[in-house]
This record gives C-alpha cells, sequence and structure tokens, in this order.
C-alpha cells in the first residue's frame, strides 16, 4: 500500500521567489490529499512571516539571520547577533520537528532554511531542497551534504553541484493563472484591439530608481509613434518620479493610451500571458514565468545581489536564444529602446526566440516537485 503525506514542513524565506514555490507545491499536496497537514518555517523578521499566513499556512519561527560583510560597528553588531543565532537555531529546529513530527521537509531557499533541513537530516527525516537560480546560493551549498533530493530549474543547473546523482531537474513552480488563457484571451481582457505588439516592463526593488529613470527616457521615445503597447510596473518609489520625469520631457500619458504607467501590476497573469517581449531583471520567478510561458525577454540582471546569480541566470536564457542580454552599467533609455525595436520589428526573430524560451521551460514544475516529494517516503 502506498505510503500517504501526513505531514509536510516547509522551510523558506528572504523573498517572494523563495515562498512562491513553498505554497504552490502546498496548494498541490492538498488538492492531492486535502487531510494532509503543513507548517512552514522561516526567520520571524523574514518577508515569508507576512505572505504565509496570508496564504492560510501555519506558521513558526526560528532566530537565524544573515551576516554582512562589513566592519562598520553597526554591522558588527548585526553579525554577533547572527553569531548567537546560529548557536540557539538547531535547538529551536530540533524542537519544532519533534512537536509536528514530519514525514518529509522540503527547503525552498534563504538562510531561514538551513537549520530546519539540516535538523531533518540528521534526525532521519527526508529533506529535499529547491534551488530556483542558475548557481546554488550559499544555504543550498550548505545544505548539499545533506539534502536527500536537490531539485533545479535547468539540466545546465547539475554541474555546480558535487552529488549530480541527487539532482533532479524540475524546473520552478509558476501559479496555475498563467496559463487558464490563451494569448488572444489575455489580449482581450487588457483591452488591446489592434495588432500591435504589447511590452511588458518591470524592475526588482533593488536598484529600481536608476533603471526607472531609463524607461522614463524609453516610453518617451516610444510616444513619438506609440509603435507598440506598453505597461510599465515602477514600483511605489518609481511612480511619482517617473511621472515628474516624462512630465519634464513633455509627455501627457493621458494622449498616449497605448502607454501604461503602473505603480504595481497586479494582473501579473494576464499581463505576462499577453506580452511580446518583457524587460525586466532575472530573478528566479521571473525566470520560471518567462520559460513557461514562451515569452522572448530583453534583460538588464540587477548588479546588486549575492554571487551575481541574476547574471548567471539570465546568460542560460541567453544562450538558448530566448533572451537578451545588457548590463546596467552600459545601459540607457535609448540602448534598451533600439534593442526592443530590433526584437519587435523582426518577427522571425521573435518567434524564434519565443521557441528557444519554450524550450526551457516546465509547466508541469509543481507536479515534478510533488512526485520527487513523495519517493522520498516510499
Amino acid at each position: 500500500m502506498e505510503q500517504r503525506l501526513r505531514r509536510v514542513i516547509f522551510t523558506c524565506g528572504g523573498t517572494a521567489g523563495h515562498v512562491n514555490p513553498a505554497i504552490a507545491l502546498a496548494q498541490l499536496m492538498h488538492k492531492k490529499d486535502p487531510e494532509t497537514e503543513f507548517l512552514f518555517v522561516g526567520a520571524e523578521r523574514g518577508l515569508e512571516k507576512d505572505l504565509i499566513p496570508k496564504a492560510g499556512y501555519a506558521f513558526r519561527t526560528v532566530h537565524i539571520s544573515s551576516f554582512h560583510r562589513s566592519f562598520r560597528p553597526a554591522e558588527i553588531r548585526h553579525n554577533l547577533i547572527s553569531v548567537c543565532n546560529l548557536m540557539r537555531a538547531p535547538r529551536e529546529a530540533r524542537a519544532i520537528l519533534r512537536e509536528f513530527s514530519p514525514d518529509v521537509v522540503v527547503g525552498t531557499g534563504g538562510y531561514a532554511s538551513f537549520p530546519i533541513v539540516k535538523a531533518a537530516a540528521k534526525a532521519g527525516i527526508p529533506t529535499a531542497v529547491h534551488e530556483s537560480n542558475m548557481t546554488p546560493g550559499l544555504t543550498t551549498r550548505m545544505l548539499e551534504p545533506y539534502a536527500d533530493r536537490i531539485l533545479v530549474g535547468f539540466e545546465a543547473c547539475r554541474e555546480h553541484y558535487h552529488h549530480p546523482d541527487r539532482v533532479l531537474v524540475t524546473g520552478t513552480p509558476v501559479r496555475e493563472d498563467f496559463f487558464s488563457m490563451t494569448k488572444e484571451e489575455a489580449r482581450t481582457r487588457l483591452g488591446l484591439k489592434d495588432q500591435r505588439p504589447l511590452i511588458v516592463s518591470f524592475w526588482g526593488s533593488l536598484g529600481a530608481s536608476g533603471m526607472n529613470r531609463q524607461m522614463a527616457d524609453f516610453l518617451a521615445l516610444e510616444a513619438a509613434k506609440e509603435p507598440f503597447h506598453h505597461i510599465h510596473g515602477a514600483g511605489s518609489s518609481g511612480y511619482t518620479m517617473m511621472r515628474g520625469l516624462l512630465q519634464e520631457k513633455g509627455v501627457d500619458l493621458a494622449a498616449h493610451p497605448a502607454l501604461q504607467l503602473r505603480e504595481y501590476i497586479y494582473d501579473m497573469a494576464p499581463v505576462m500571458r499577453a506580452a511580446d517581449l518583457v524587460i525586466c531583471r532575472a530573478g528566479a520567478s521571473t525566470i520560471s514565468e518567462l520559460t513557461a510561458l514562451g515569452v522572448p525577454a530583453l534583460i538588464v540582471p540587477s548588479p546588486y545581489v549575492t554571487n551575481n546569480h541574476q547574471e548567471k541566470n539570465a546568460r542560460v536564457l541567453e544562450a538558448a536564444g530566448g533572451a537578451a542580454v545588457l548590463l546596467e552599467q552600459e545601459c540607457s533609455g535609448q540602448k534598451l529602446f533600439q534593442a526592443a525595436c530590433g526584437i519587435l520589428h523582426d518577427e522571425a526573430r521573435r518567434a524564434g526566440m519565443a521557441s528557444a524560451m519554450a524550450s526551457l521551460g516546465v509547466q508541469d514544475a509543481t507536479e515534478r516537485i510533488y512526485q520527487a516529494v513523495t519517493e522520498l517516503i516510499r
């Protein structure tokens, strides 16, 4: 008789790119077996403390924090606290495991996942770690000797691990609503009534100010002829700034209905589904959405992330032919606009990029991860 998952611990934190795959997997597990119980474990000050309770899951914390590479007094104090937390977290992790008694522990990234996965492995509880970036982050590298399975996004990731026999290519989960409509249905929902291509652009919070200034130049160039539809998500800090910059350039967005400047893109699923080109950073969640949907991309990797993993993510897509990459220090609104025109005015190139991007995508990533996890308890 096949064993069932009775209790599952997910441990993750730091960014939505770490939390969302865990939530997607928990949702699928609940569909498979509504009696399965879930517990999420993260850091007490991480983004996960808000995202996970909002998704309706029980949440516990361990005292764990990052280390800063600086000798300023405030940073030294922070690192001393982190050392104390590092000594305290294993005891807290063991207590959580004893109380909840999980069948399996799944880590999806972020330093908060380290103590609970390591403690589970030492207690003989099956463990899996999902790494959504091209190269493993520090936490994944530290957990590799302990994890029963390392789940990765692309085949090319395998070469970065010392135990390739434990590595399984599953892709990274993408929300189901990204696949709930056709491209034509998405365009209709957005009110796009002509055949002009749609550009979608957005930046992460790190370094977004400078890139939003470049995007203001981009939109001003578009306003001359409106060759494309364009939706740009500027973020809370960038929205007011960009409106001011466009006004200084003599661009009244009310007179250019094809150009939309939004504070947030709340309806990301239909917007991404309708897109002909996405201009963005190279975070893991964005990469998984682009590849799953097969959307060409013009990528400016953030230079402000640890281990330069965004450029490494972007180069995988570039090598396959699905993306063009511009480094931020070489970038400008003019260069971005010229690069976008070069893609969108060449239908054969655009089609080739879409096909190449789709070749990297895994639409059933959540199901693959579910199968990999359930196999650990058989």
